[in-house]
């Protein structure tokens, strides 16, 4: 995430927010230049406050001749849960808010973007649904660019929960939109995009059935070596969850190193600040990482919390990460 400041007073200002506590303009993210933009009555010209501002809090600016007056994040949405229900609300609201920052770092890569309304068959969107006597368990998951998501992940003791009943080192409302988009990114960049040989040469044969790899998965439990050839446990079920965990993987540490640079937590080396999509060698990017993870996990311990990121990386998973990266910058 970068660092923004308000354009009235030039007092920094973070992403979540509609208003600068220093000068008191209201704030409003604008998705085509990645940016905040600050306005004392009404938004910039073209421009209104999303539809949803007043009930999920989003504070991105929508165009203003377009449909109902959503921004680009909200637009993508399919299906919401019943909102007159207010513990839906809480948690639908911490889901956008976890999007939002989900699609700003896929626009900051400059990734590609098929919305539904493109292509109703495979575009991108979203259902954040609830469980209900109507619908049933909602399942979160991904088909042909469509990605559910239950909102009971934005209740932190479910999450929790969920975490250790899986055996999960982290689930985060983040890496469930960033895991299934691999899902989406996988059909759009490798199935559609010429890159299938490429892609099972370093993850496997995909055409393994789906739904037996994942029994087997449950039922036998994960490899004893799993660490020296997957991101995580669960990357080990079948090539498109390897593939869809080493993607989010990527997303955290590119999301992750913007941040620190932004906010001066890690210094920038002789080749300056670094910036999402530039074509550096996985090397540098993996070295940065695990210095800025050591020192965030070693503050973490000092608290007496637990190790923020809890991974380590194999040769096998560095191979898988520089392959996503070279899919991102272009270079596969």
């Amino acid at each position: 995430m970068n660092r923004f400041t308000c354009e009235n007073c030039s007092s920094v200002v973070h992403f979540d927010n509609a208003l600068c506590l220093n000068c008191g303009f209201s704030l409003g993210f604008e998705k085509q230049a990645l940016t905040m933009r600050a306005f004392s009555e009404t938004p910039p010209e073209g421009y209104v406050a999303c539809a949803n501002a007043a009930t999920c809090g989003c504070n991105w600016l929508a165009p203003a001749l377009e449909g109902q007056g959503f921004c680009f994040a909200c637009s993508l949405n399919q299906m919401v849960p019943d909102l007159s229900n207010p513990a839906h609300v809480d948690r639908w609201t911490k889901l956008e808010a976890a999007k939002r920052h989900f699609l700003y770092g896929v626009l900051r890569l400059g990734l590609p973007i098929v919305t539904r309304q493109e292509n109703p068959e495979q575009g991108l969107g979203f259902e954040l649904l609830a469980d209900a006597p109507d619908v049933g368990h909602v399942m979160t998951g991904h088909e042909n660019g469509l990605i559910t998501i239950n909102i009971a992940e934005a209740d932190a003791a479910e999450r929790e929960a969920a975490r250790e009943a899986m055996g999960e080192a982290l689930r985060t409302l983040i890496g469930h939109f960033r895991h299934e988009s691999g899902h989406y990114y996988w059909n759009l960049l490798i199935r559609n995009g010429g890159r299938l040989e490429a892609a099972r040469a370093v993850f496997g044969d995909e055409t393994v059935d789906y739904g037996a790899a994942l029994e087997a998965h449950y039922a036998n439990g994960t490899p004893t070596d799993w660490q020296e050839n997957f991101v995580s446990a669960y990357a080990s079920s079948h090539p498109w969850e390897d593939f869809a965990e080493t993607w989010a993987h990527y997303l955290h540490i590119i999301d992750g190193l913007e941040t620190a640079y932004a906010y001066h937590v890690q210094s920038a080396d002789a080749d300056g600040r670094f910036v999402p999509g530039v074509d550096l060698p996985i090397d540098r990017i993996i070295a940065a990482w695990v210095e800025l993870t050591i020192g965030i996990n070693a503050i973490n311990r000092s608290l007496g919390q637990p190790d923020l990121y809890p991974f380590v990386f194999s040769d096998r998973v560095i191979e898988k990460l520089d392959f996503v990266h070279r899919l991102i910058t272009g270079k596969n």
